[in-house]
């Protein structure tokens, strides 16, 4: 039972300090801090019995007081725009492991479709005195030009609106990649081609753009259809369903992302046709679940790895004063040609 004041009678232990830990290893606090912060004149056996006797005890660094004595934290925030789509995991670990290599951590936070709970995220971000943003999705989040300053700039893994002080993006020449997916269908023989589109972003603009500017350079223009859709495997579905009711349906789909892909591939089976005798299927970033078993996916493949990699060396350098090479690079995909395509019925 309660007593008053909402005391329960249970005391939480203390946590151990720099204090307890000087004791335990019989030096001062200012000795146990050196030997925390790696200073290099703490003798190396010296900071070896200071670190034991931290274990020992259970002493944790306090981060947020150890940020306000060297007025760094040392953190990035890391801004996800859709945790489903299967590219994010690929594109995480190389950002992570990259950022744990120059000495940052990171924080993670999700975004969505509501404009304010996407500022929100943000906020709290700054709120932890990250050093720099890094947005991962296939457009910036809501406020984050607002957030973007010298104090905290920003790197954008996709394209990113040039002329934003402070703003940097590695991303993949998606006109180019586009392209690829076009070629390689005209290629097998087919020329009622339609794109299933992104919706509204930067990304979906340049595939768009990709896709309509090789239908006219192989003389198809007049071919050319696009269909909405998003970057979801519902979205992808949609747009399917909506290509396929067609007066004269196609023979081929090149479809915004690998997770919307997926969701045409059941809008194909649900219409009772066969991929890829009925309808061929082509996807783009050339993530792991393209390339799964049975689905065995055409994609574009995207870098995703090097894209990770150089997105977090390019905050983590501006944050320890490096000047990038370049303000926004550009990487090229490849196609990946799988069971998802072949030649149409009677090529």
């Amino acid at each position: 039972m309660s007593q008053a004041g909402g005391d329960t009678g249970l005391e939480r232990p203390s946590r151990p300090t720099i204090r307890d830990v000087a004791a335990r290893a019989g030096v001062s606090k200012s000795l146990v801090s050196l030997a925390l912060q790696n200073a290099p004149r703490v003798a190396p056996e010296t900071r070896e019995l200071i670190l034991a006797a931290a274990e020992e005890i259970g002493y944790r660094r306090n981060a947020a007081a150890h940020a306000l004595v060297a007025r760094r934290t040392r953190t990035i925030g890391v801004f996800v725009l859709d945790l489903h789509n299967p590219m994010t995991a690929d594109v995480l670990d190389a950002v992570q492991a990259e950022a744990r290599r120059r000495d940052y951590r990171t924080i993670v936070v999700v975004g969505g479709e509501d404009a304010a709970a996407e500022r929100a995220e943000l906020e709290k971000l700054l709120e932890f005195r990250v050093e720099g943003i890094l947005a991962v999705g296939h457009r910036l989040p809501h406020g984050a030009e607002e957030a973007v300053s010298a104090d905290c700039p920003a790197v954008v893994l996709g394209s990113a609106p040039r002329g934003v002080p402070h703003l940097g993006s590695i991303s993949n020449d998606d006109v180019l990649g586009a392209g690829l997916a076009v070629d390689h269908l005209v290629g097998l023989g087919h020329r009622r081609i339609v794109h299933i589109d992104g919706g509204a972003s930067a990304v979906a603009d340049d595939r768009r753009r990709g896709y309509l500017e090789a239908m006219r350079r192989h003389g198809l223009g007049d071919l050319a259809a696009v269909v909405p859709g998003s970057f979801s495997d519902e979205g992808g579905y949609r747009g399917a369903r909506a290509a396929l009711g067609a007066d004269v349906p196609p023979t081929a789909l090149f479809v915004v992302n690998d997770l919307a892909a997926m969701g045409a591939l059941a809008a194909v089976a649900d219409a009772g046709l066969a991929v890829p005798g009925d309808v061929s299927v082509v996807g783009y970033d050339g993530t792991a679940l393209a390339g799964m078993r049975p689905i065995g996916l055409t994609t574009v493949g995207q870098p995703l790895a090097e894209l990770g990699m150089r997105a977090a060396a390019h905050l983590c350098g501006l944050l320890d004063g490096e000047a990038p090479a370049e303000a926004h690079a550009l990487l090229r995909p490849a196609l990946v040609e799988r069971r998802t395509t072949a030649p149409p019925v009677g090529a």
